[in-house]
């Protein structure tokens, strides 16, 4: 394009962690999954798979398993505790210890008013699901091994229990074990080698499935206790099972297996449960997987989601029916200080601030420009405590820096001295300010604002003797749902929030008052900004769809009625990553800069309603599509006109990651 000159990071070293448990709500249509760091993500299935809500990890807090309870989020972890969530302050809500070792595995009956777990211990735990709690009510009866898995029948009084080298069918009643059900080691295994039931599933026609460390699919008669059907699916582990009307197998291969309960031979009326299809969309071990009504949702080691369309289910060659592939967590992980040319990137455990090279050197469009100045990183800094970094800031200046975990908010001071830098800690801020969902410093770097409870926003104000509270900024609308997204004009007279119930609240800083709210659309913002001339607000929501929003005249802008009129261009609503990023360019106000993750585009507003014009990149228009061989975590403009692109190259986990895991080994 020649109209920038572009700084191209590839210093972000950001690796996803891995997928550790899935769980789907079918009621509300949301997917919860926890990582191996702890942290766990809400997706939005309905609203085009949009990752809503995050809940940053902790030290220690290992999530095993996951349960909805209508829409309650449980889990269970081998630090031996169960952990219900708030979601709407988006932190654990209270924890509760098992007393039975490591918990392994957790489910709920169909009508939602019990939960059982699997203990280390031998233990399957019965608790009881209050308004505001649960409640133990009493143990089954005490086995001699691990319980590794359960799944309860949907009458609500049975309990199939996975152990080592066999299940165990109880009476949820009496707690006794009606029927005890062996597992063969396999052809050829040593009679050492103990087998590990590491699912089952427990069927509305008594039928009881399986998957083990033998590599075994196995159908079994629950009202008898004998096997009706052996399928060897893998020379490994059988890691992960999901029931509905199809079956799925999840295996140490990074395969997934679907069974289909059909008959075998077309003149055969009696069904079986007969192996269908293999996929095969991750590199390492399947650890989770879930069925939703169209699709099958797997996740594991290579930390990606995938989303698999079933296609005998979705039309074809419609968007419903592509692969989808979630790498990248769907918000900001960097920070730019515009004015002093520096990049906060955010890790869970630290923060790292960098300083942009230098050119000096001039060239036409598409030329590498000669480095006067490498890219330096300044301060490595560690968090405090045992809670996640959830959200962090970088002030346009580059001279406060700020982060809050779950439990506190920390707020530094940077100063410049030629090479040299130094940090400070502010050591007292308002006790008003706990903690923070979003966190966002204004245009001139005099403020902070901090997103806190019910999507209420509180501003501090800085300067080099204090840091003073200013303000509590509140909407109207009594929603209790968290801000994902906040934005502040370049003339410090606007802010806007975004929040989980599809909101949007622009307040007046000058006021401190709510000015507006934009009426609501059915999908969730992902990015906006406010224009620095026209003071519109620019939107991008879940499903692709653009809106521009004057905030003087309160009212759609002309040329967003105009645009939802004339329909955006299928190949831009085709698109399966959200806008995660947009700005301006200074130079031509009429061009909105926005990226997602395969792709960086700029929208010519004096041109879209006549042909949709969209120029990615390097100047390839939006009809060929052109993905690049990185993903782009940030897009963003410095004060010089300069732009910075933060890359990562295509994640080749298979050559990050260890071989796959054969022989899963257990924590004790």
């Amino acid at each position: 394009m020649g109209e920038f000159k572009v700084h191209r990071v590839r210093f972000f070293d950001y690796m996803p962690s891995a997928i550790r448990a899935m769980a789907f709500n079918s009621r509300t249509e949301r997917l919860a999954l926890s990582r191996a760091d702890g942290a766990l993500e809400v997706f939005n299935f309905a609203d085009s798979y949009f990752q809503e809500k995050v809940i940053p990890g902790q030290d220690g807090r290992a999530v095993e398993a996951l349960c909805w309870v209508r829409g309650r989020l449980f889990s269970a972890g081998l630090n031996g505790e169960i952990t219900e969530y708030d979601l709407e302050n988006l932190r654990p809500k209270y924890t509760m210890e098992a007393y039975g070792g490591p918990v392994w595995t957790i489910c709920s009956n169909s009508q939602g008013t019990h939960l059982a777990i699997g203990c280390e211990d031998g233990t399957v735990k019965i608790f009881e699901v209050l308004e505001e709690t649960i409640r133990f009510q009493r143990n089954l009866d005490r086995q001699k091994g691990r319980i590794i898995s359960l799944s309860w029948h949907p009458s609500g009084a049975l309990i199939a229990a996975g152990m080592m080298d066999m299940i165990k069918v109880f009476n949820a009643e009496s707690g006794h074990a009606t029927h005890r059900l062996l597992v063969e080691r396999g052809v050829g295994a040593s009679k050492s080698r103990e087998v590990v039931v590491w699912s089952v599933a427990f069927l509305s026609d008594h039928t009881i499935i399986s998957g083990d460390s033998a590599g075994k699919v196995q159908v079994w008669d629950g009202v008898t206790g004998t096997l009706v059907r052996t399928h060897l699916v893998t020379k490994w582990d059988v890691l992960a099972l999901s029931d509905e009307s199809s079956l799925l197998a999840g295996t140490s291969e990074g395969t997934v297996v679907q069974f289909q309960f059909i008959s075998s031979t077309v003149d055969q009326h009696d069904k079986e449960w007969v192996r269908t299809r293999t996929f095969k969309n991750h590199t390492h071990d399947v650890r989770a997987l879930a069925h939703t009504d169209t699709a099958v949702v797997s996740g594991g080691m290579d930390t990606q989601l995938v989303v698999r369309p079933l296609l005998e289910k979705v039309e074809k060659n419609t968007q419903e029916s592509a692969l989808r592939k979630i790498a990248f967590p769907h918000r900001s992980l960097v920070s730019c200080g515009k004015k002093a040319g520096m990049l906060l990137f955010q890790f869970h455990g630290h923060l790292e601030l960098w300083r942009l090279g230098e050119s000096d050197g001039h060239g036409k469009p598409g030329d590498s420009l000669p480095v006067k100045r490498k890219p330096e990183k300044l301060i490595q800094l560690k968090r405090k405590g045992d809670d996640h970094i959830c959200c962090s800031a970088l002030s346009p200046c580059g001279g406060w820096l700020a982060y809050s975990t779950i439990s506190s908010v920390r707020l530094y001071r940077l100063q410049y001295n030629g090479s040299n830098i130094s940090i400070t800690k502010v050591a007292k801020l308002p006790k008003v300010l706990r903690s923070a969902h979003q966190l966002c410093f204004s245009s001139d770097s005099s403020k902070l604002f901090a997103s806190t409870t019910h999507s209420s926003v509180i501003i501090i104000a800085l300067s080099q003797s204090e840091c003073k509270y200013l303000h509590t900024l509140r909407p109207k609308s009594g929603t209790r749902q968290p801000v994902h997204l906040m934005s502040a004009s370049e003339d410090g007279k606007w802010l806007a929030t975004a929040n989980s119930d599809c909101e949007i609240h622009v307040y007046s800083l000058h006021k401190l008052k709510l000015h507006c709210t934009v009426p609501v659309y059915s999908s969730c913002p992902t990015a906006m900004a406010i224009h620095p001339t026209t003071s519109n607000l620019v939107m991008v929501h879940a499903d692709q769809q653009i809106f521009e929003y004057s905030l003087v005249q309160k009212e759609y802008t002309e040329w967003s009625r105009k645009l939802q009129k004339q329909g955006l261009h299928h190949l831009w609503l085709a698109r399966d990553t959200p806008i995660t990023h947009l700005t301006f360019n200074p130079r031509n106000p009429a061009h909105i800069i926005m990226h997602d993750t395969y792709m960086f585009c700029i929208i010519d507003q004096n041109l879209i309603c006549k042909t949709f014009q969209v120029r990615s990149l390097f100047g390839v228009k939006l009809q060929t599509m052109a993905y690049h061989m990185e993903h782009l975590l940030c897009v963003s403009l410095l004060e010089d006109h300069s732009l910075v692109v933060v890359e990562r190259p295509l994640l080749d986990i298979a050559s990050q990651l260890p071989a796959p895991v054969r022989q899963k080994k257990f924590a004790t």
